[in-house]
Parts: structure tokens; sequence; C-alpha cells
């Protein structure tokens, strides 16, 4: 018998696959809740000096929703409050926003572990030289996307001349002892270039560590590899490209019910740059909001209320658990 395609509605894109999510959890007998709440992962806007070709916020130069101090406070209090461990700042590029370096002080100050999604180059704008120093002086964990060690792939996705300044902007990092073993973490992420799903994580770090290290001088602490989402940009890449059923049948094939348990929106809450909640950054993507019976902003939130809320799920979720799955934190499985 042909299923009908189950959509995902969204104010700007769906995608469709051949068996919906929940459908695919219960033929595993599983079901998706969440776990407890250890990270406030929080966009604080889409405002980029990049326009990368996988991006699934749509960042980029012109985008003007960035978030205010009023709701950055916001955050904050709920950190004070309830001690949240992790506050993993996101963006576009966070450091463009006017309260990041706040957000970043006073969140280390009570104790959170910071983690920011920094795309190397933005170092090179105004203002914006210091960075190093100030991860440094703050004790910052540092994510930075670098789609391969060669240049071609690299600014293919990311765009000309990316790959000679990410580069450079490692070795600012190395050179104030990041990633060098002296405790100041920096790790990289890779997605694929292209409608594939990313190698076993643990060979393409090696692979990553070697070759960073022979031609650039480079060092690094790890390296999470991410499967890229049909949403947003990519999805029209797939689009363009006459990739999108293939990509979601690749996808759906490659179901591994063993990532389920870890999948990070069980430990995590997501916060877009208007203080609105999501069980994850690709639900914020596509306005799919948290449980309607939970407070939906930061202003309300309690983690006692979400410790076991049911998760929102929809066909992009199979870019989660595919393989040896997929998180902000690199494999699952």
């Amino acid at each position: 018998m042909t299923q009908e395609l189950p959509v995902v509605q969204s104010s700007r894109r769906e995608v469709s696959a051949p068996i919906a999510f929940e459908h695919k959890l219960a033929q595993h007998n599983l079901t998706l809740r969440a776990a407890g709440v250890e990270t406030l992962q929080v966009n604080v806007g889409k405002l980029c000096n990049q326009v990368c070709k996988h991006c699934h916020v749509d960042a980029g130069p012109k985008r003007t929703e960035v978030m205010t101090g009023e709701t950055a406070e916001q955050v904050l209090t709920a950190l004070r409050r309830f001690r949240i461990p992790v506050l993993d700042i996101t963006g576009g590029a966070p450091e463009l926003n006017p309260s990041f370096r706040h957000l970043v002080a006073e969140a280390r100050a009570v104790g959170a572990r910071v983690m920011v999604r920094h795309n190397l180059t933005v170092m090179f704008e105004p203002g914006q030289e210091d960075l190093p120093e100030f991860f440094r002086e703050h004790g910052v964990e540092v994510v930075s996307s670098l789609p391969y060690f060669l240049e071609q792939q690299t600014d293919a996705q990311r765009g000309h001349g990316v790959f000679e300044k990410s580069i450079a902007a490692l070795r600012r990092l190395n050179a104030v002892g990041y990633g060098v073993g002296d405790g100041l973490i920096l790790n990289l992420v890779y997605n694929p270039v292209g409608a594939f799903l990313p190698p076993a994580q643990s060979l393409i770090e090696t692979d990553f560590k070697r070759e960073l290290l022979a031609r650039h001088g480079v060092t690094f602490d790890h390296l999470y590899t991410i499967t890229n989402m049909p949403i947003r940009r990519f999805l029209d890449y797939l689009r363009r490209s006459g990739n999108e059923e293939r990509y979601m049948q690749k996808l759906v094939a490659a179901f591994n019910p063993g990532t389920v348990a870890g999948l990070m929106c069980r430990t995590l809450v997501s916060v877009d740059w208007t203080g609105r909640l999501y069980d994850c950054d690709f639900n914020q993507m596509l306005d799919l909001g948290i449980d309607s019976s939970l407070p939906q902003t930061i202003a309300d939130f309690d983690p006692a209320l979400f410790a076991v809320r049911p998760i929102i799920t929809g066909a992009h979720c199979f870019g989660c658990t595919a393989g040896a799955g997929s998180s902000c934190g690199g494999a699952v499985a």
C-alpha cells in the first residue's frame, strides 16, 4: 500500500518523508520525551557575516532579527534562578549581537559552562579582533564549523575566501591556548558538502587532525559530524538539484533506533531571538513550538515543567537519527 507523504509545515519551507517520524518510532516501540534540562541553547539572532549554502537558519548580513538586551536578561535570569549547567549560544554569528559579551560574562559568573557556535571568520569583522582573548578570559568552549581541511570544499559551502580566513582564525585561537591541551576547548564541526550522510566521526576526526596539522600547523580537540538537515537553504539546494526525495529516503532508510535515547532534544531547550521556546534549534527554524501545554517563552521558563515533556517531531527528525545520529555535539551512537 502506498502511504500518503506526511508534511512538516513551516512559515517558509516544508519537507516530506515516506513515513512519519512518529510512525517510525512506533515500529520500534519507542517514544520521544525529554529527560531533563541540562542545556539552554540560545539563538541570539540571524545576523551573520557569512551566507553558507547549508545554513538551516537562513542567516546572513542582511538579516535584522537580533535578540534584545531585555530578552538576553531573561535568559540570564533563568540561568541564575535554575542553575542550568550549560548555555549554548548560536546565531547567525552570535558575536554580532550587542548583548553577546554581557551574556557570556554573566553566564560564566554564575558557573554555567558556555559554548559559542563561532564561525571563525567573524573575528576579522570590525570590533571583533579581540575575540580569541575574550574567549580565553571567560573560558568559553569554542565550536566552529569547518566543512573540510581543503580549500575547495570549504569555500564551496561557505563562500569564497572563507577557508583562508578560517585557517588564520584557528591559528589565532591556537596562539591563545585553544585546542593545544591547555584546557581551552576548540571543537570543529563537519557537515557534508552535498546530499550525503557524514562518515564515521572518529575516522574523519583522525583525517582532520592529521591534515590540518601537516598542512597548516593547526590543532583542535574534537570533531563533531552533523547531518545536513532538510531545512531552509539546504532544502532549497535539495530541490534545485533534484535530490529532495532521494535524500529523505536515504535518511529514513538509515534510521537507527539506538540514537533515540541520546538525541539532544531530550536534555535541551531552544530559545529564539524573541525568547520563544522550542524543543531544538531545527524545530525553531520550522516554527514548531514547544508543547502547547507548557510555558512558551523564556520569561516563564521553569525546567521542572519541561523535564519529561513530549517532544514535537517532524520529518526533519530523521536527520538526527540516521546512521550514527546527529546532534549539536556530533554523532549520538
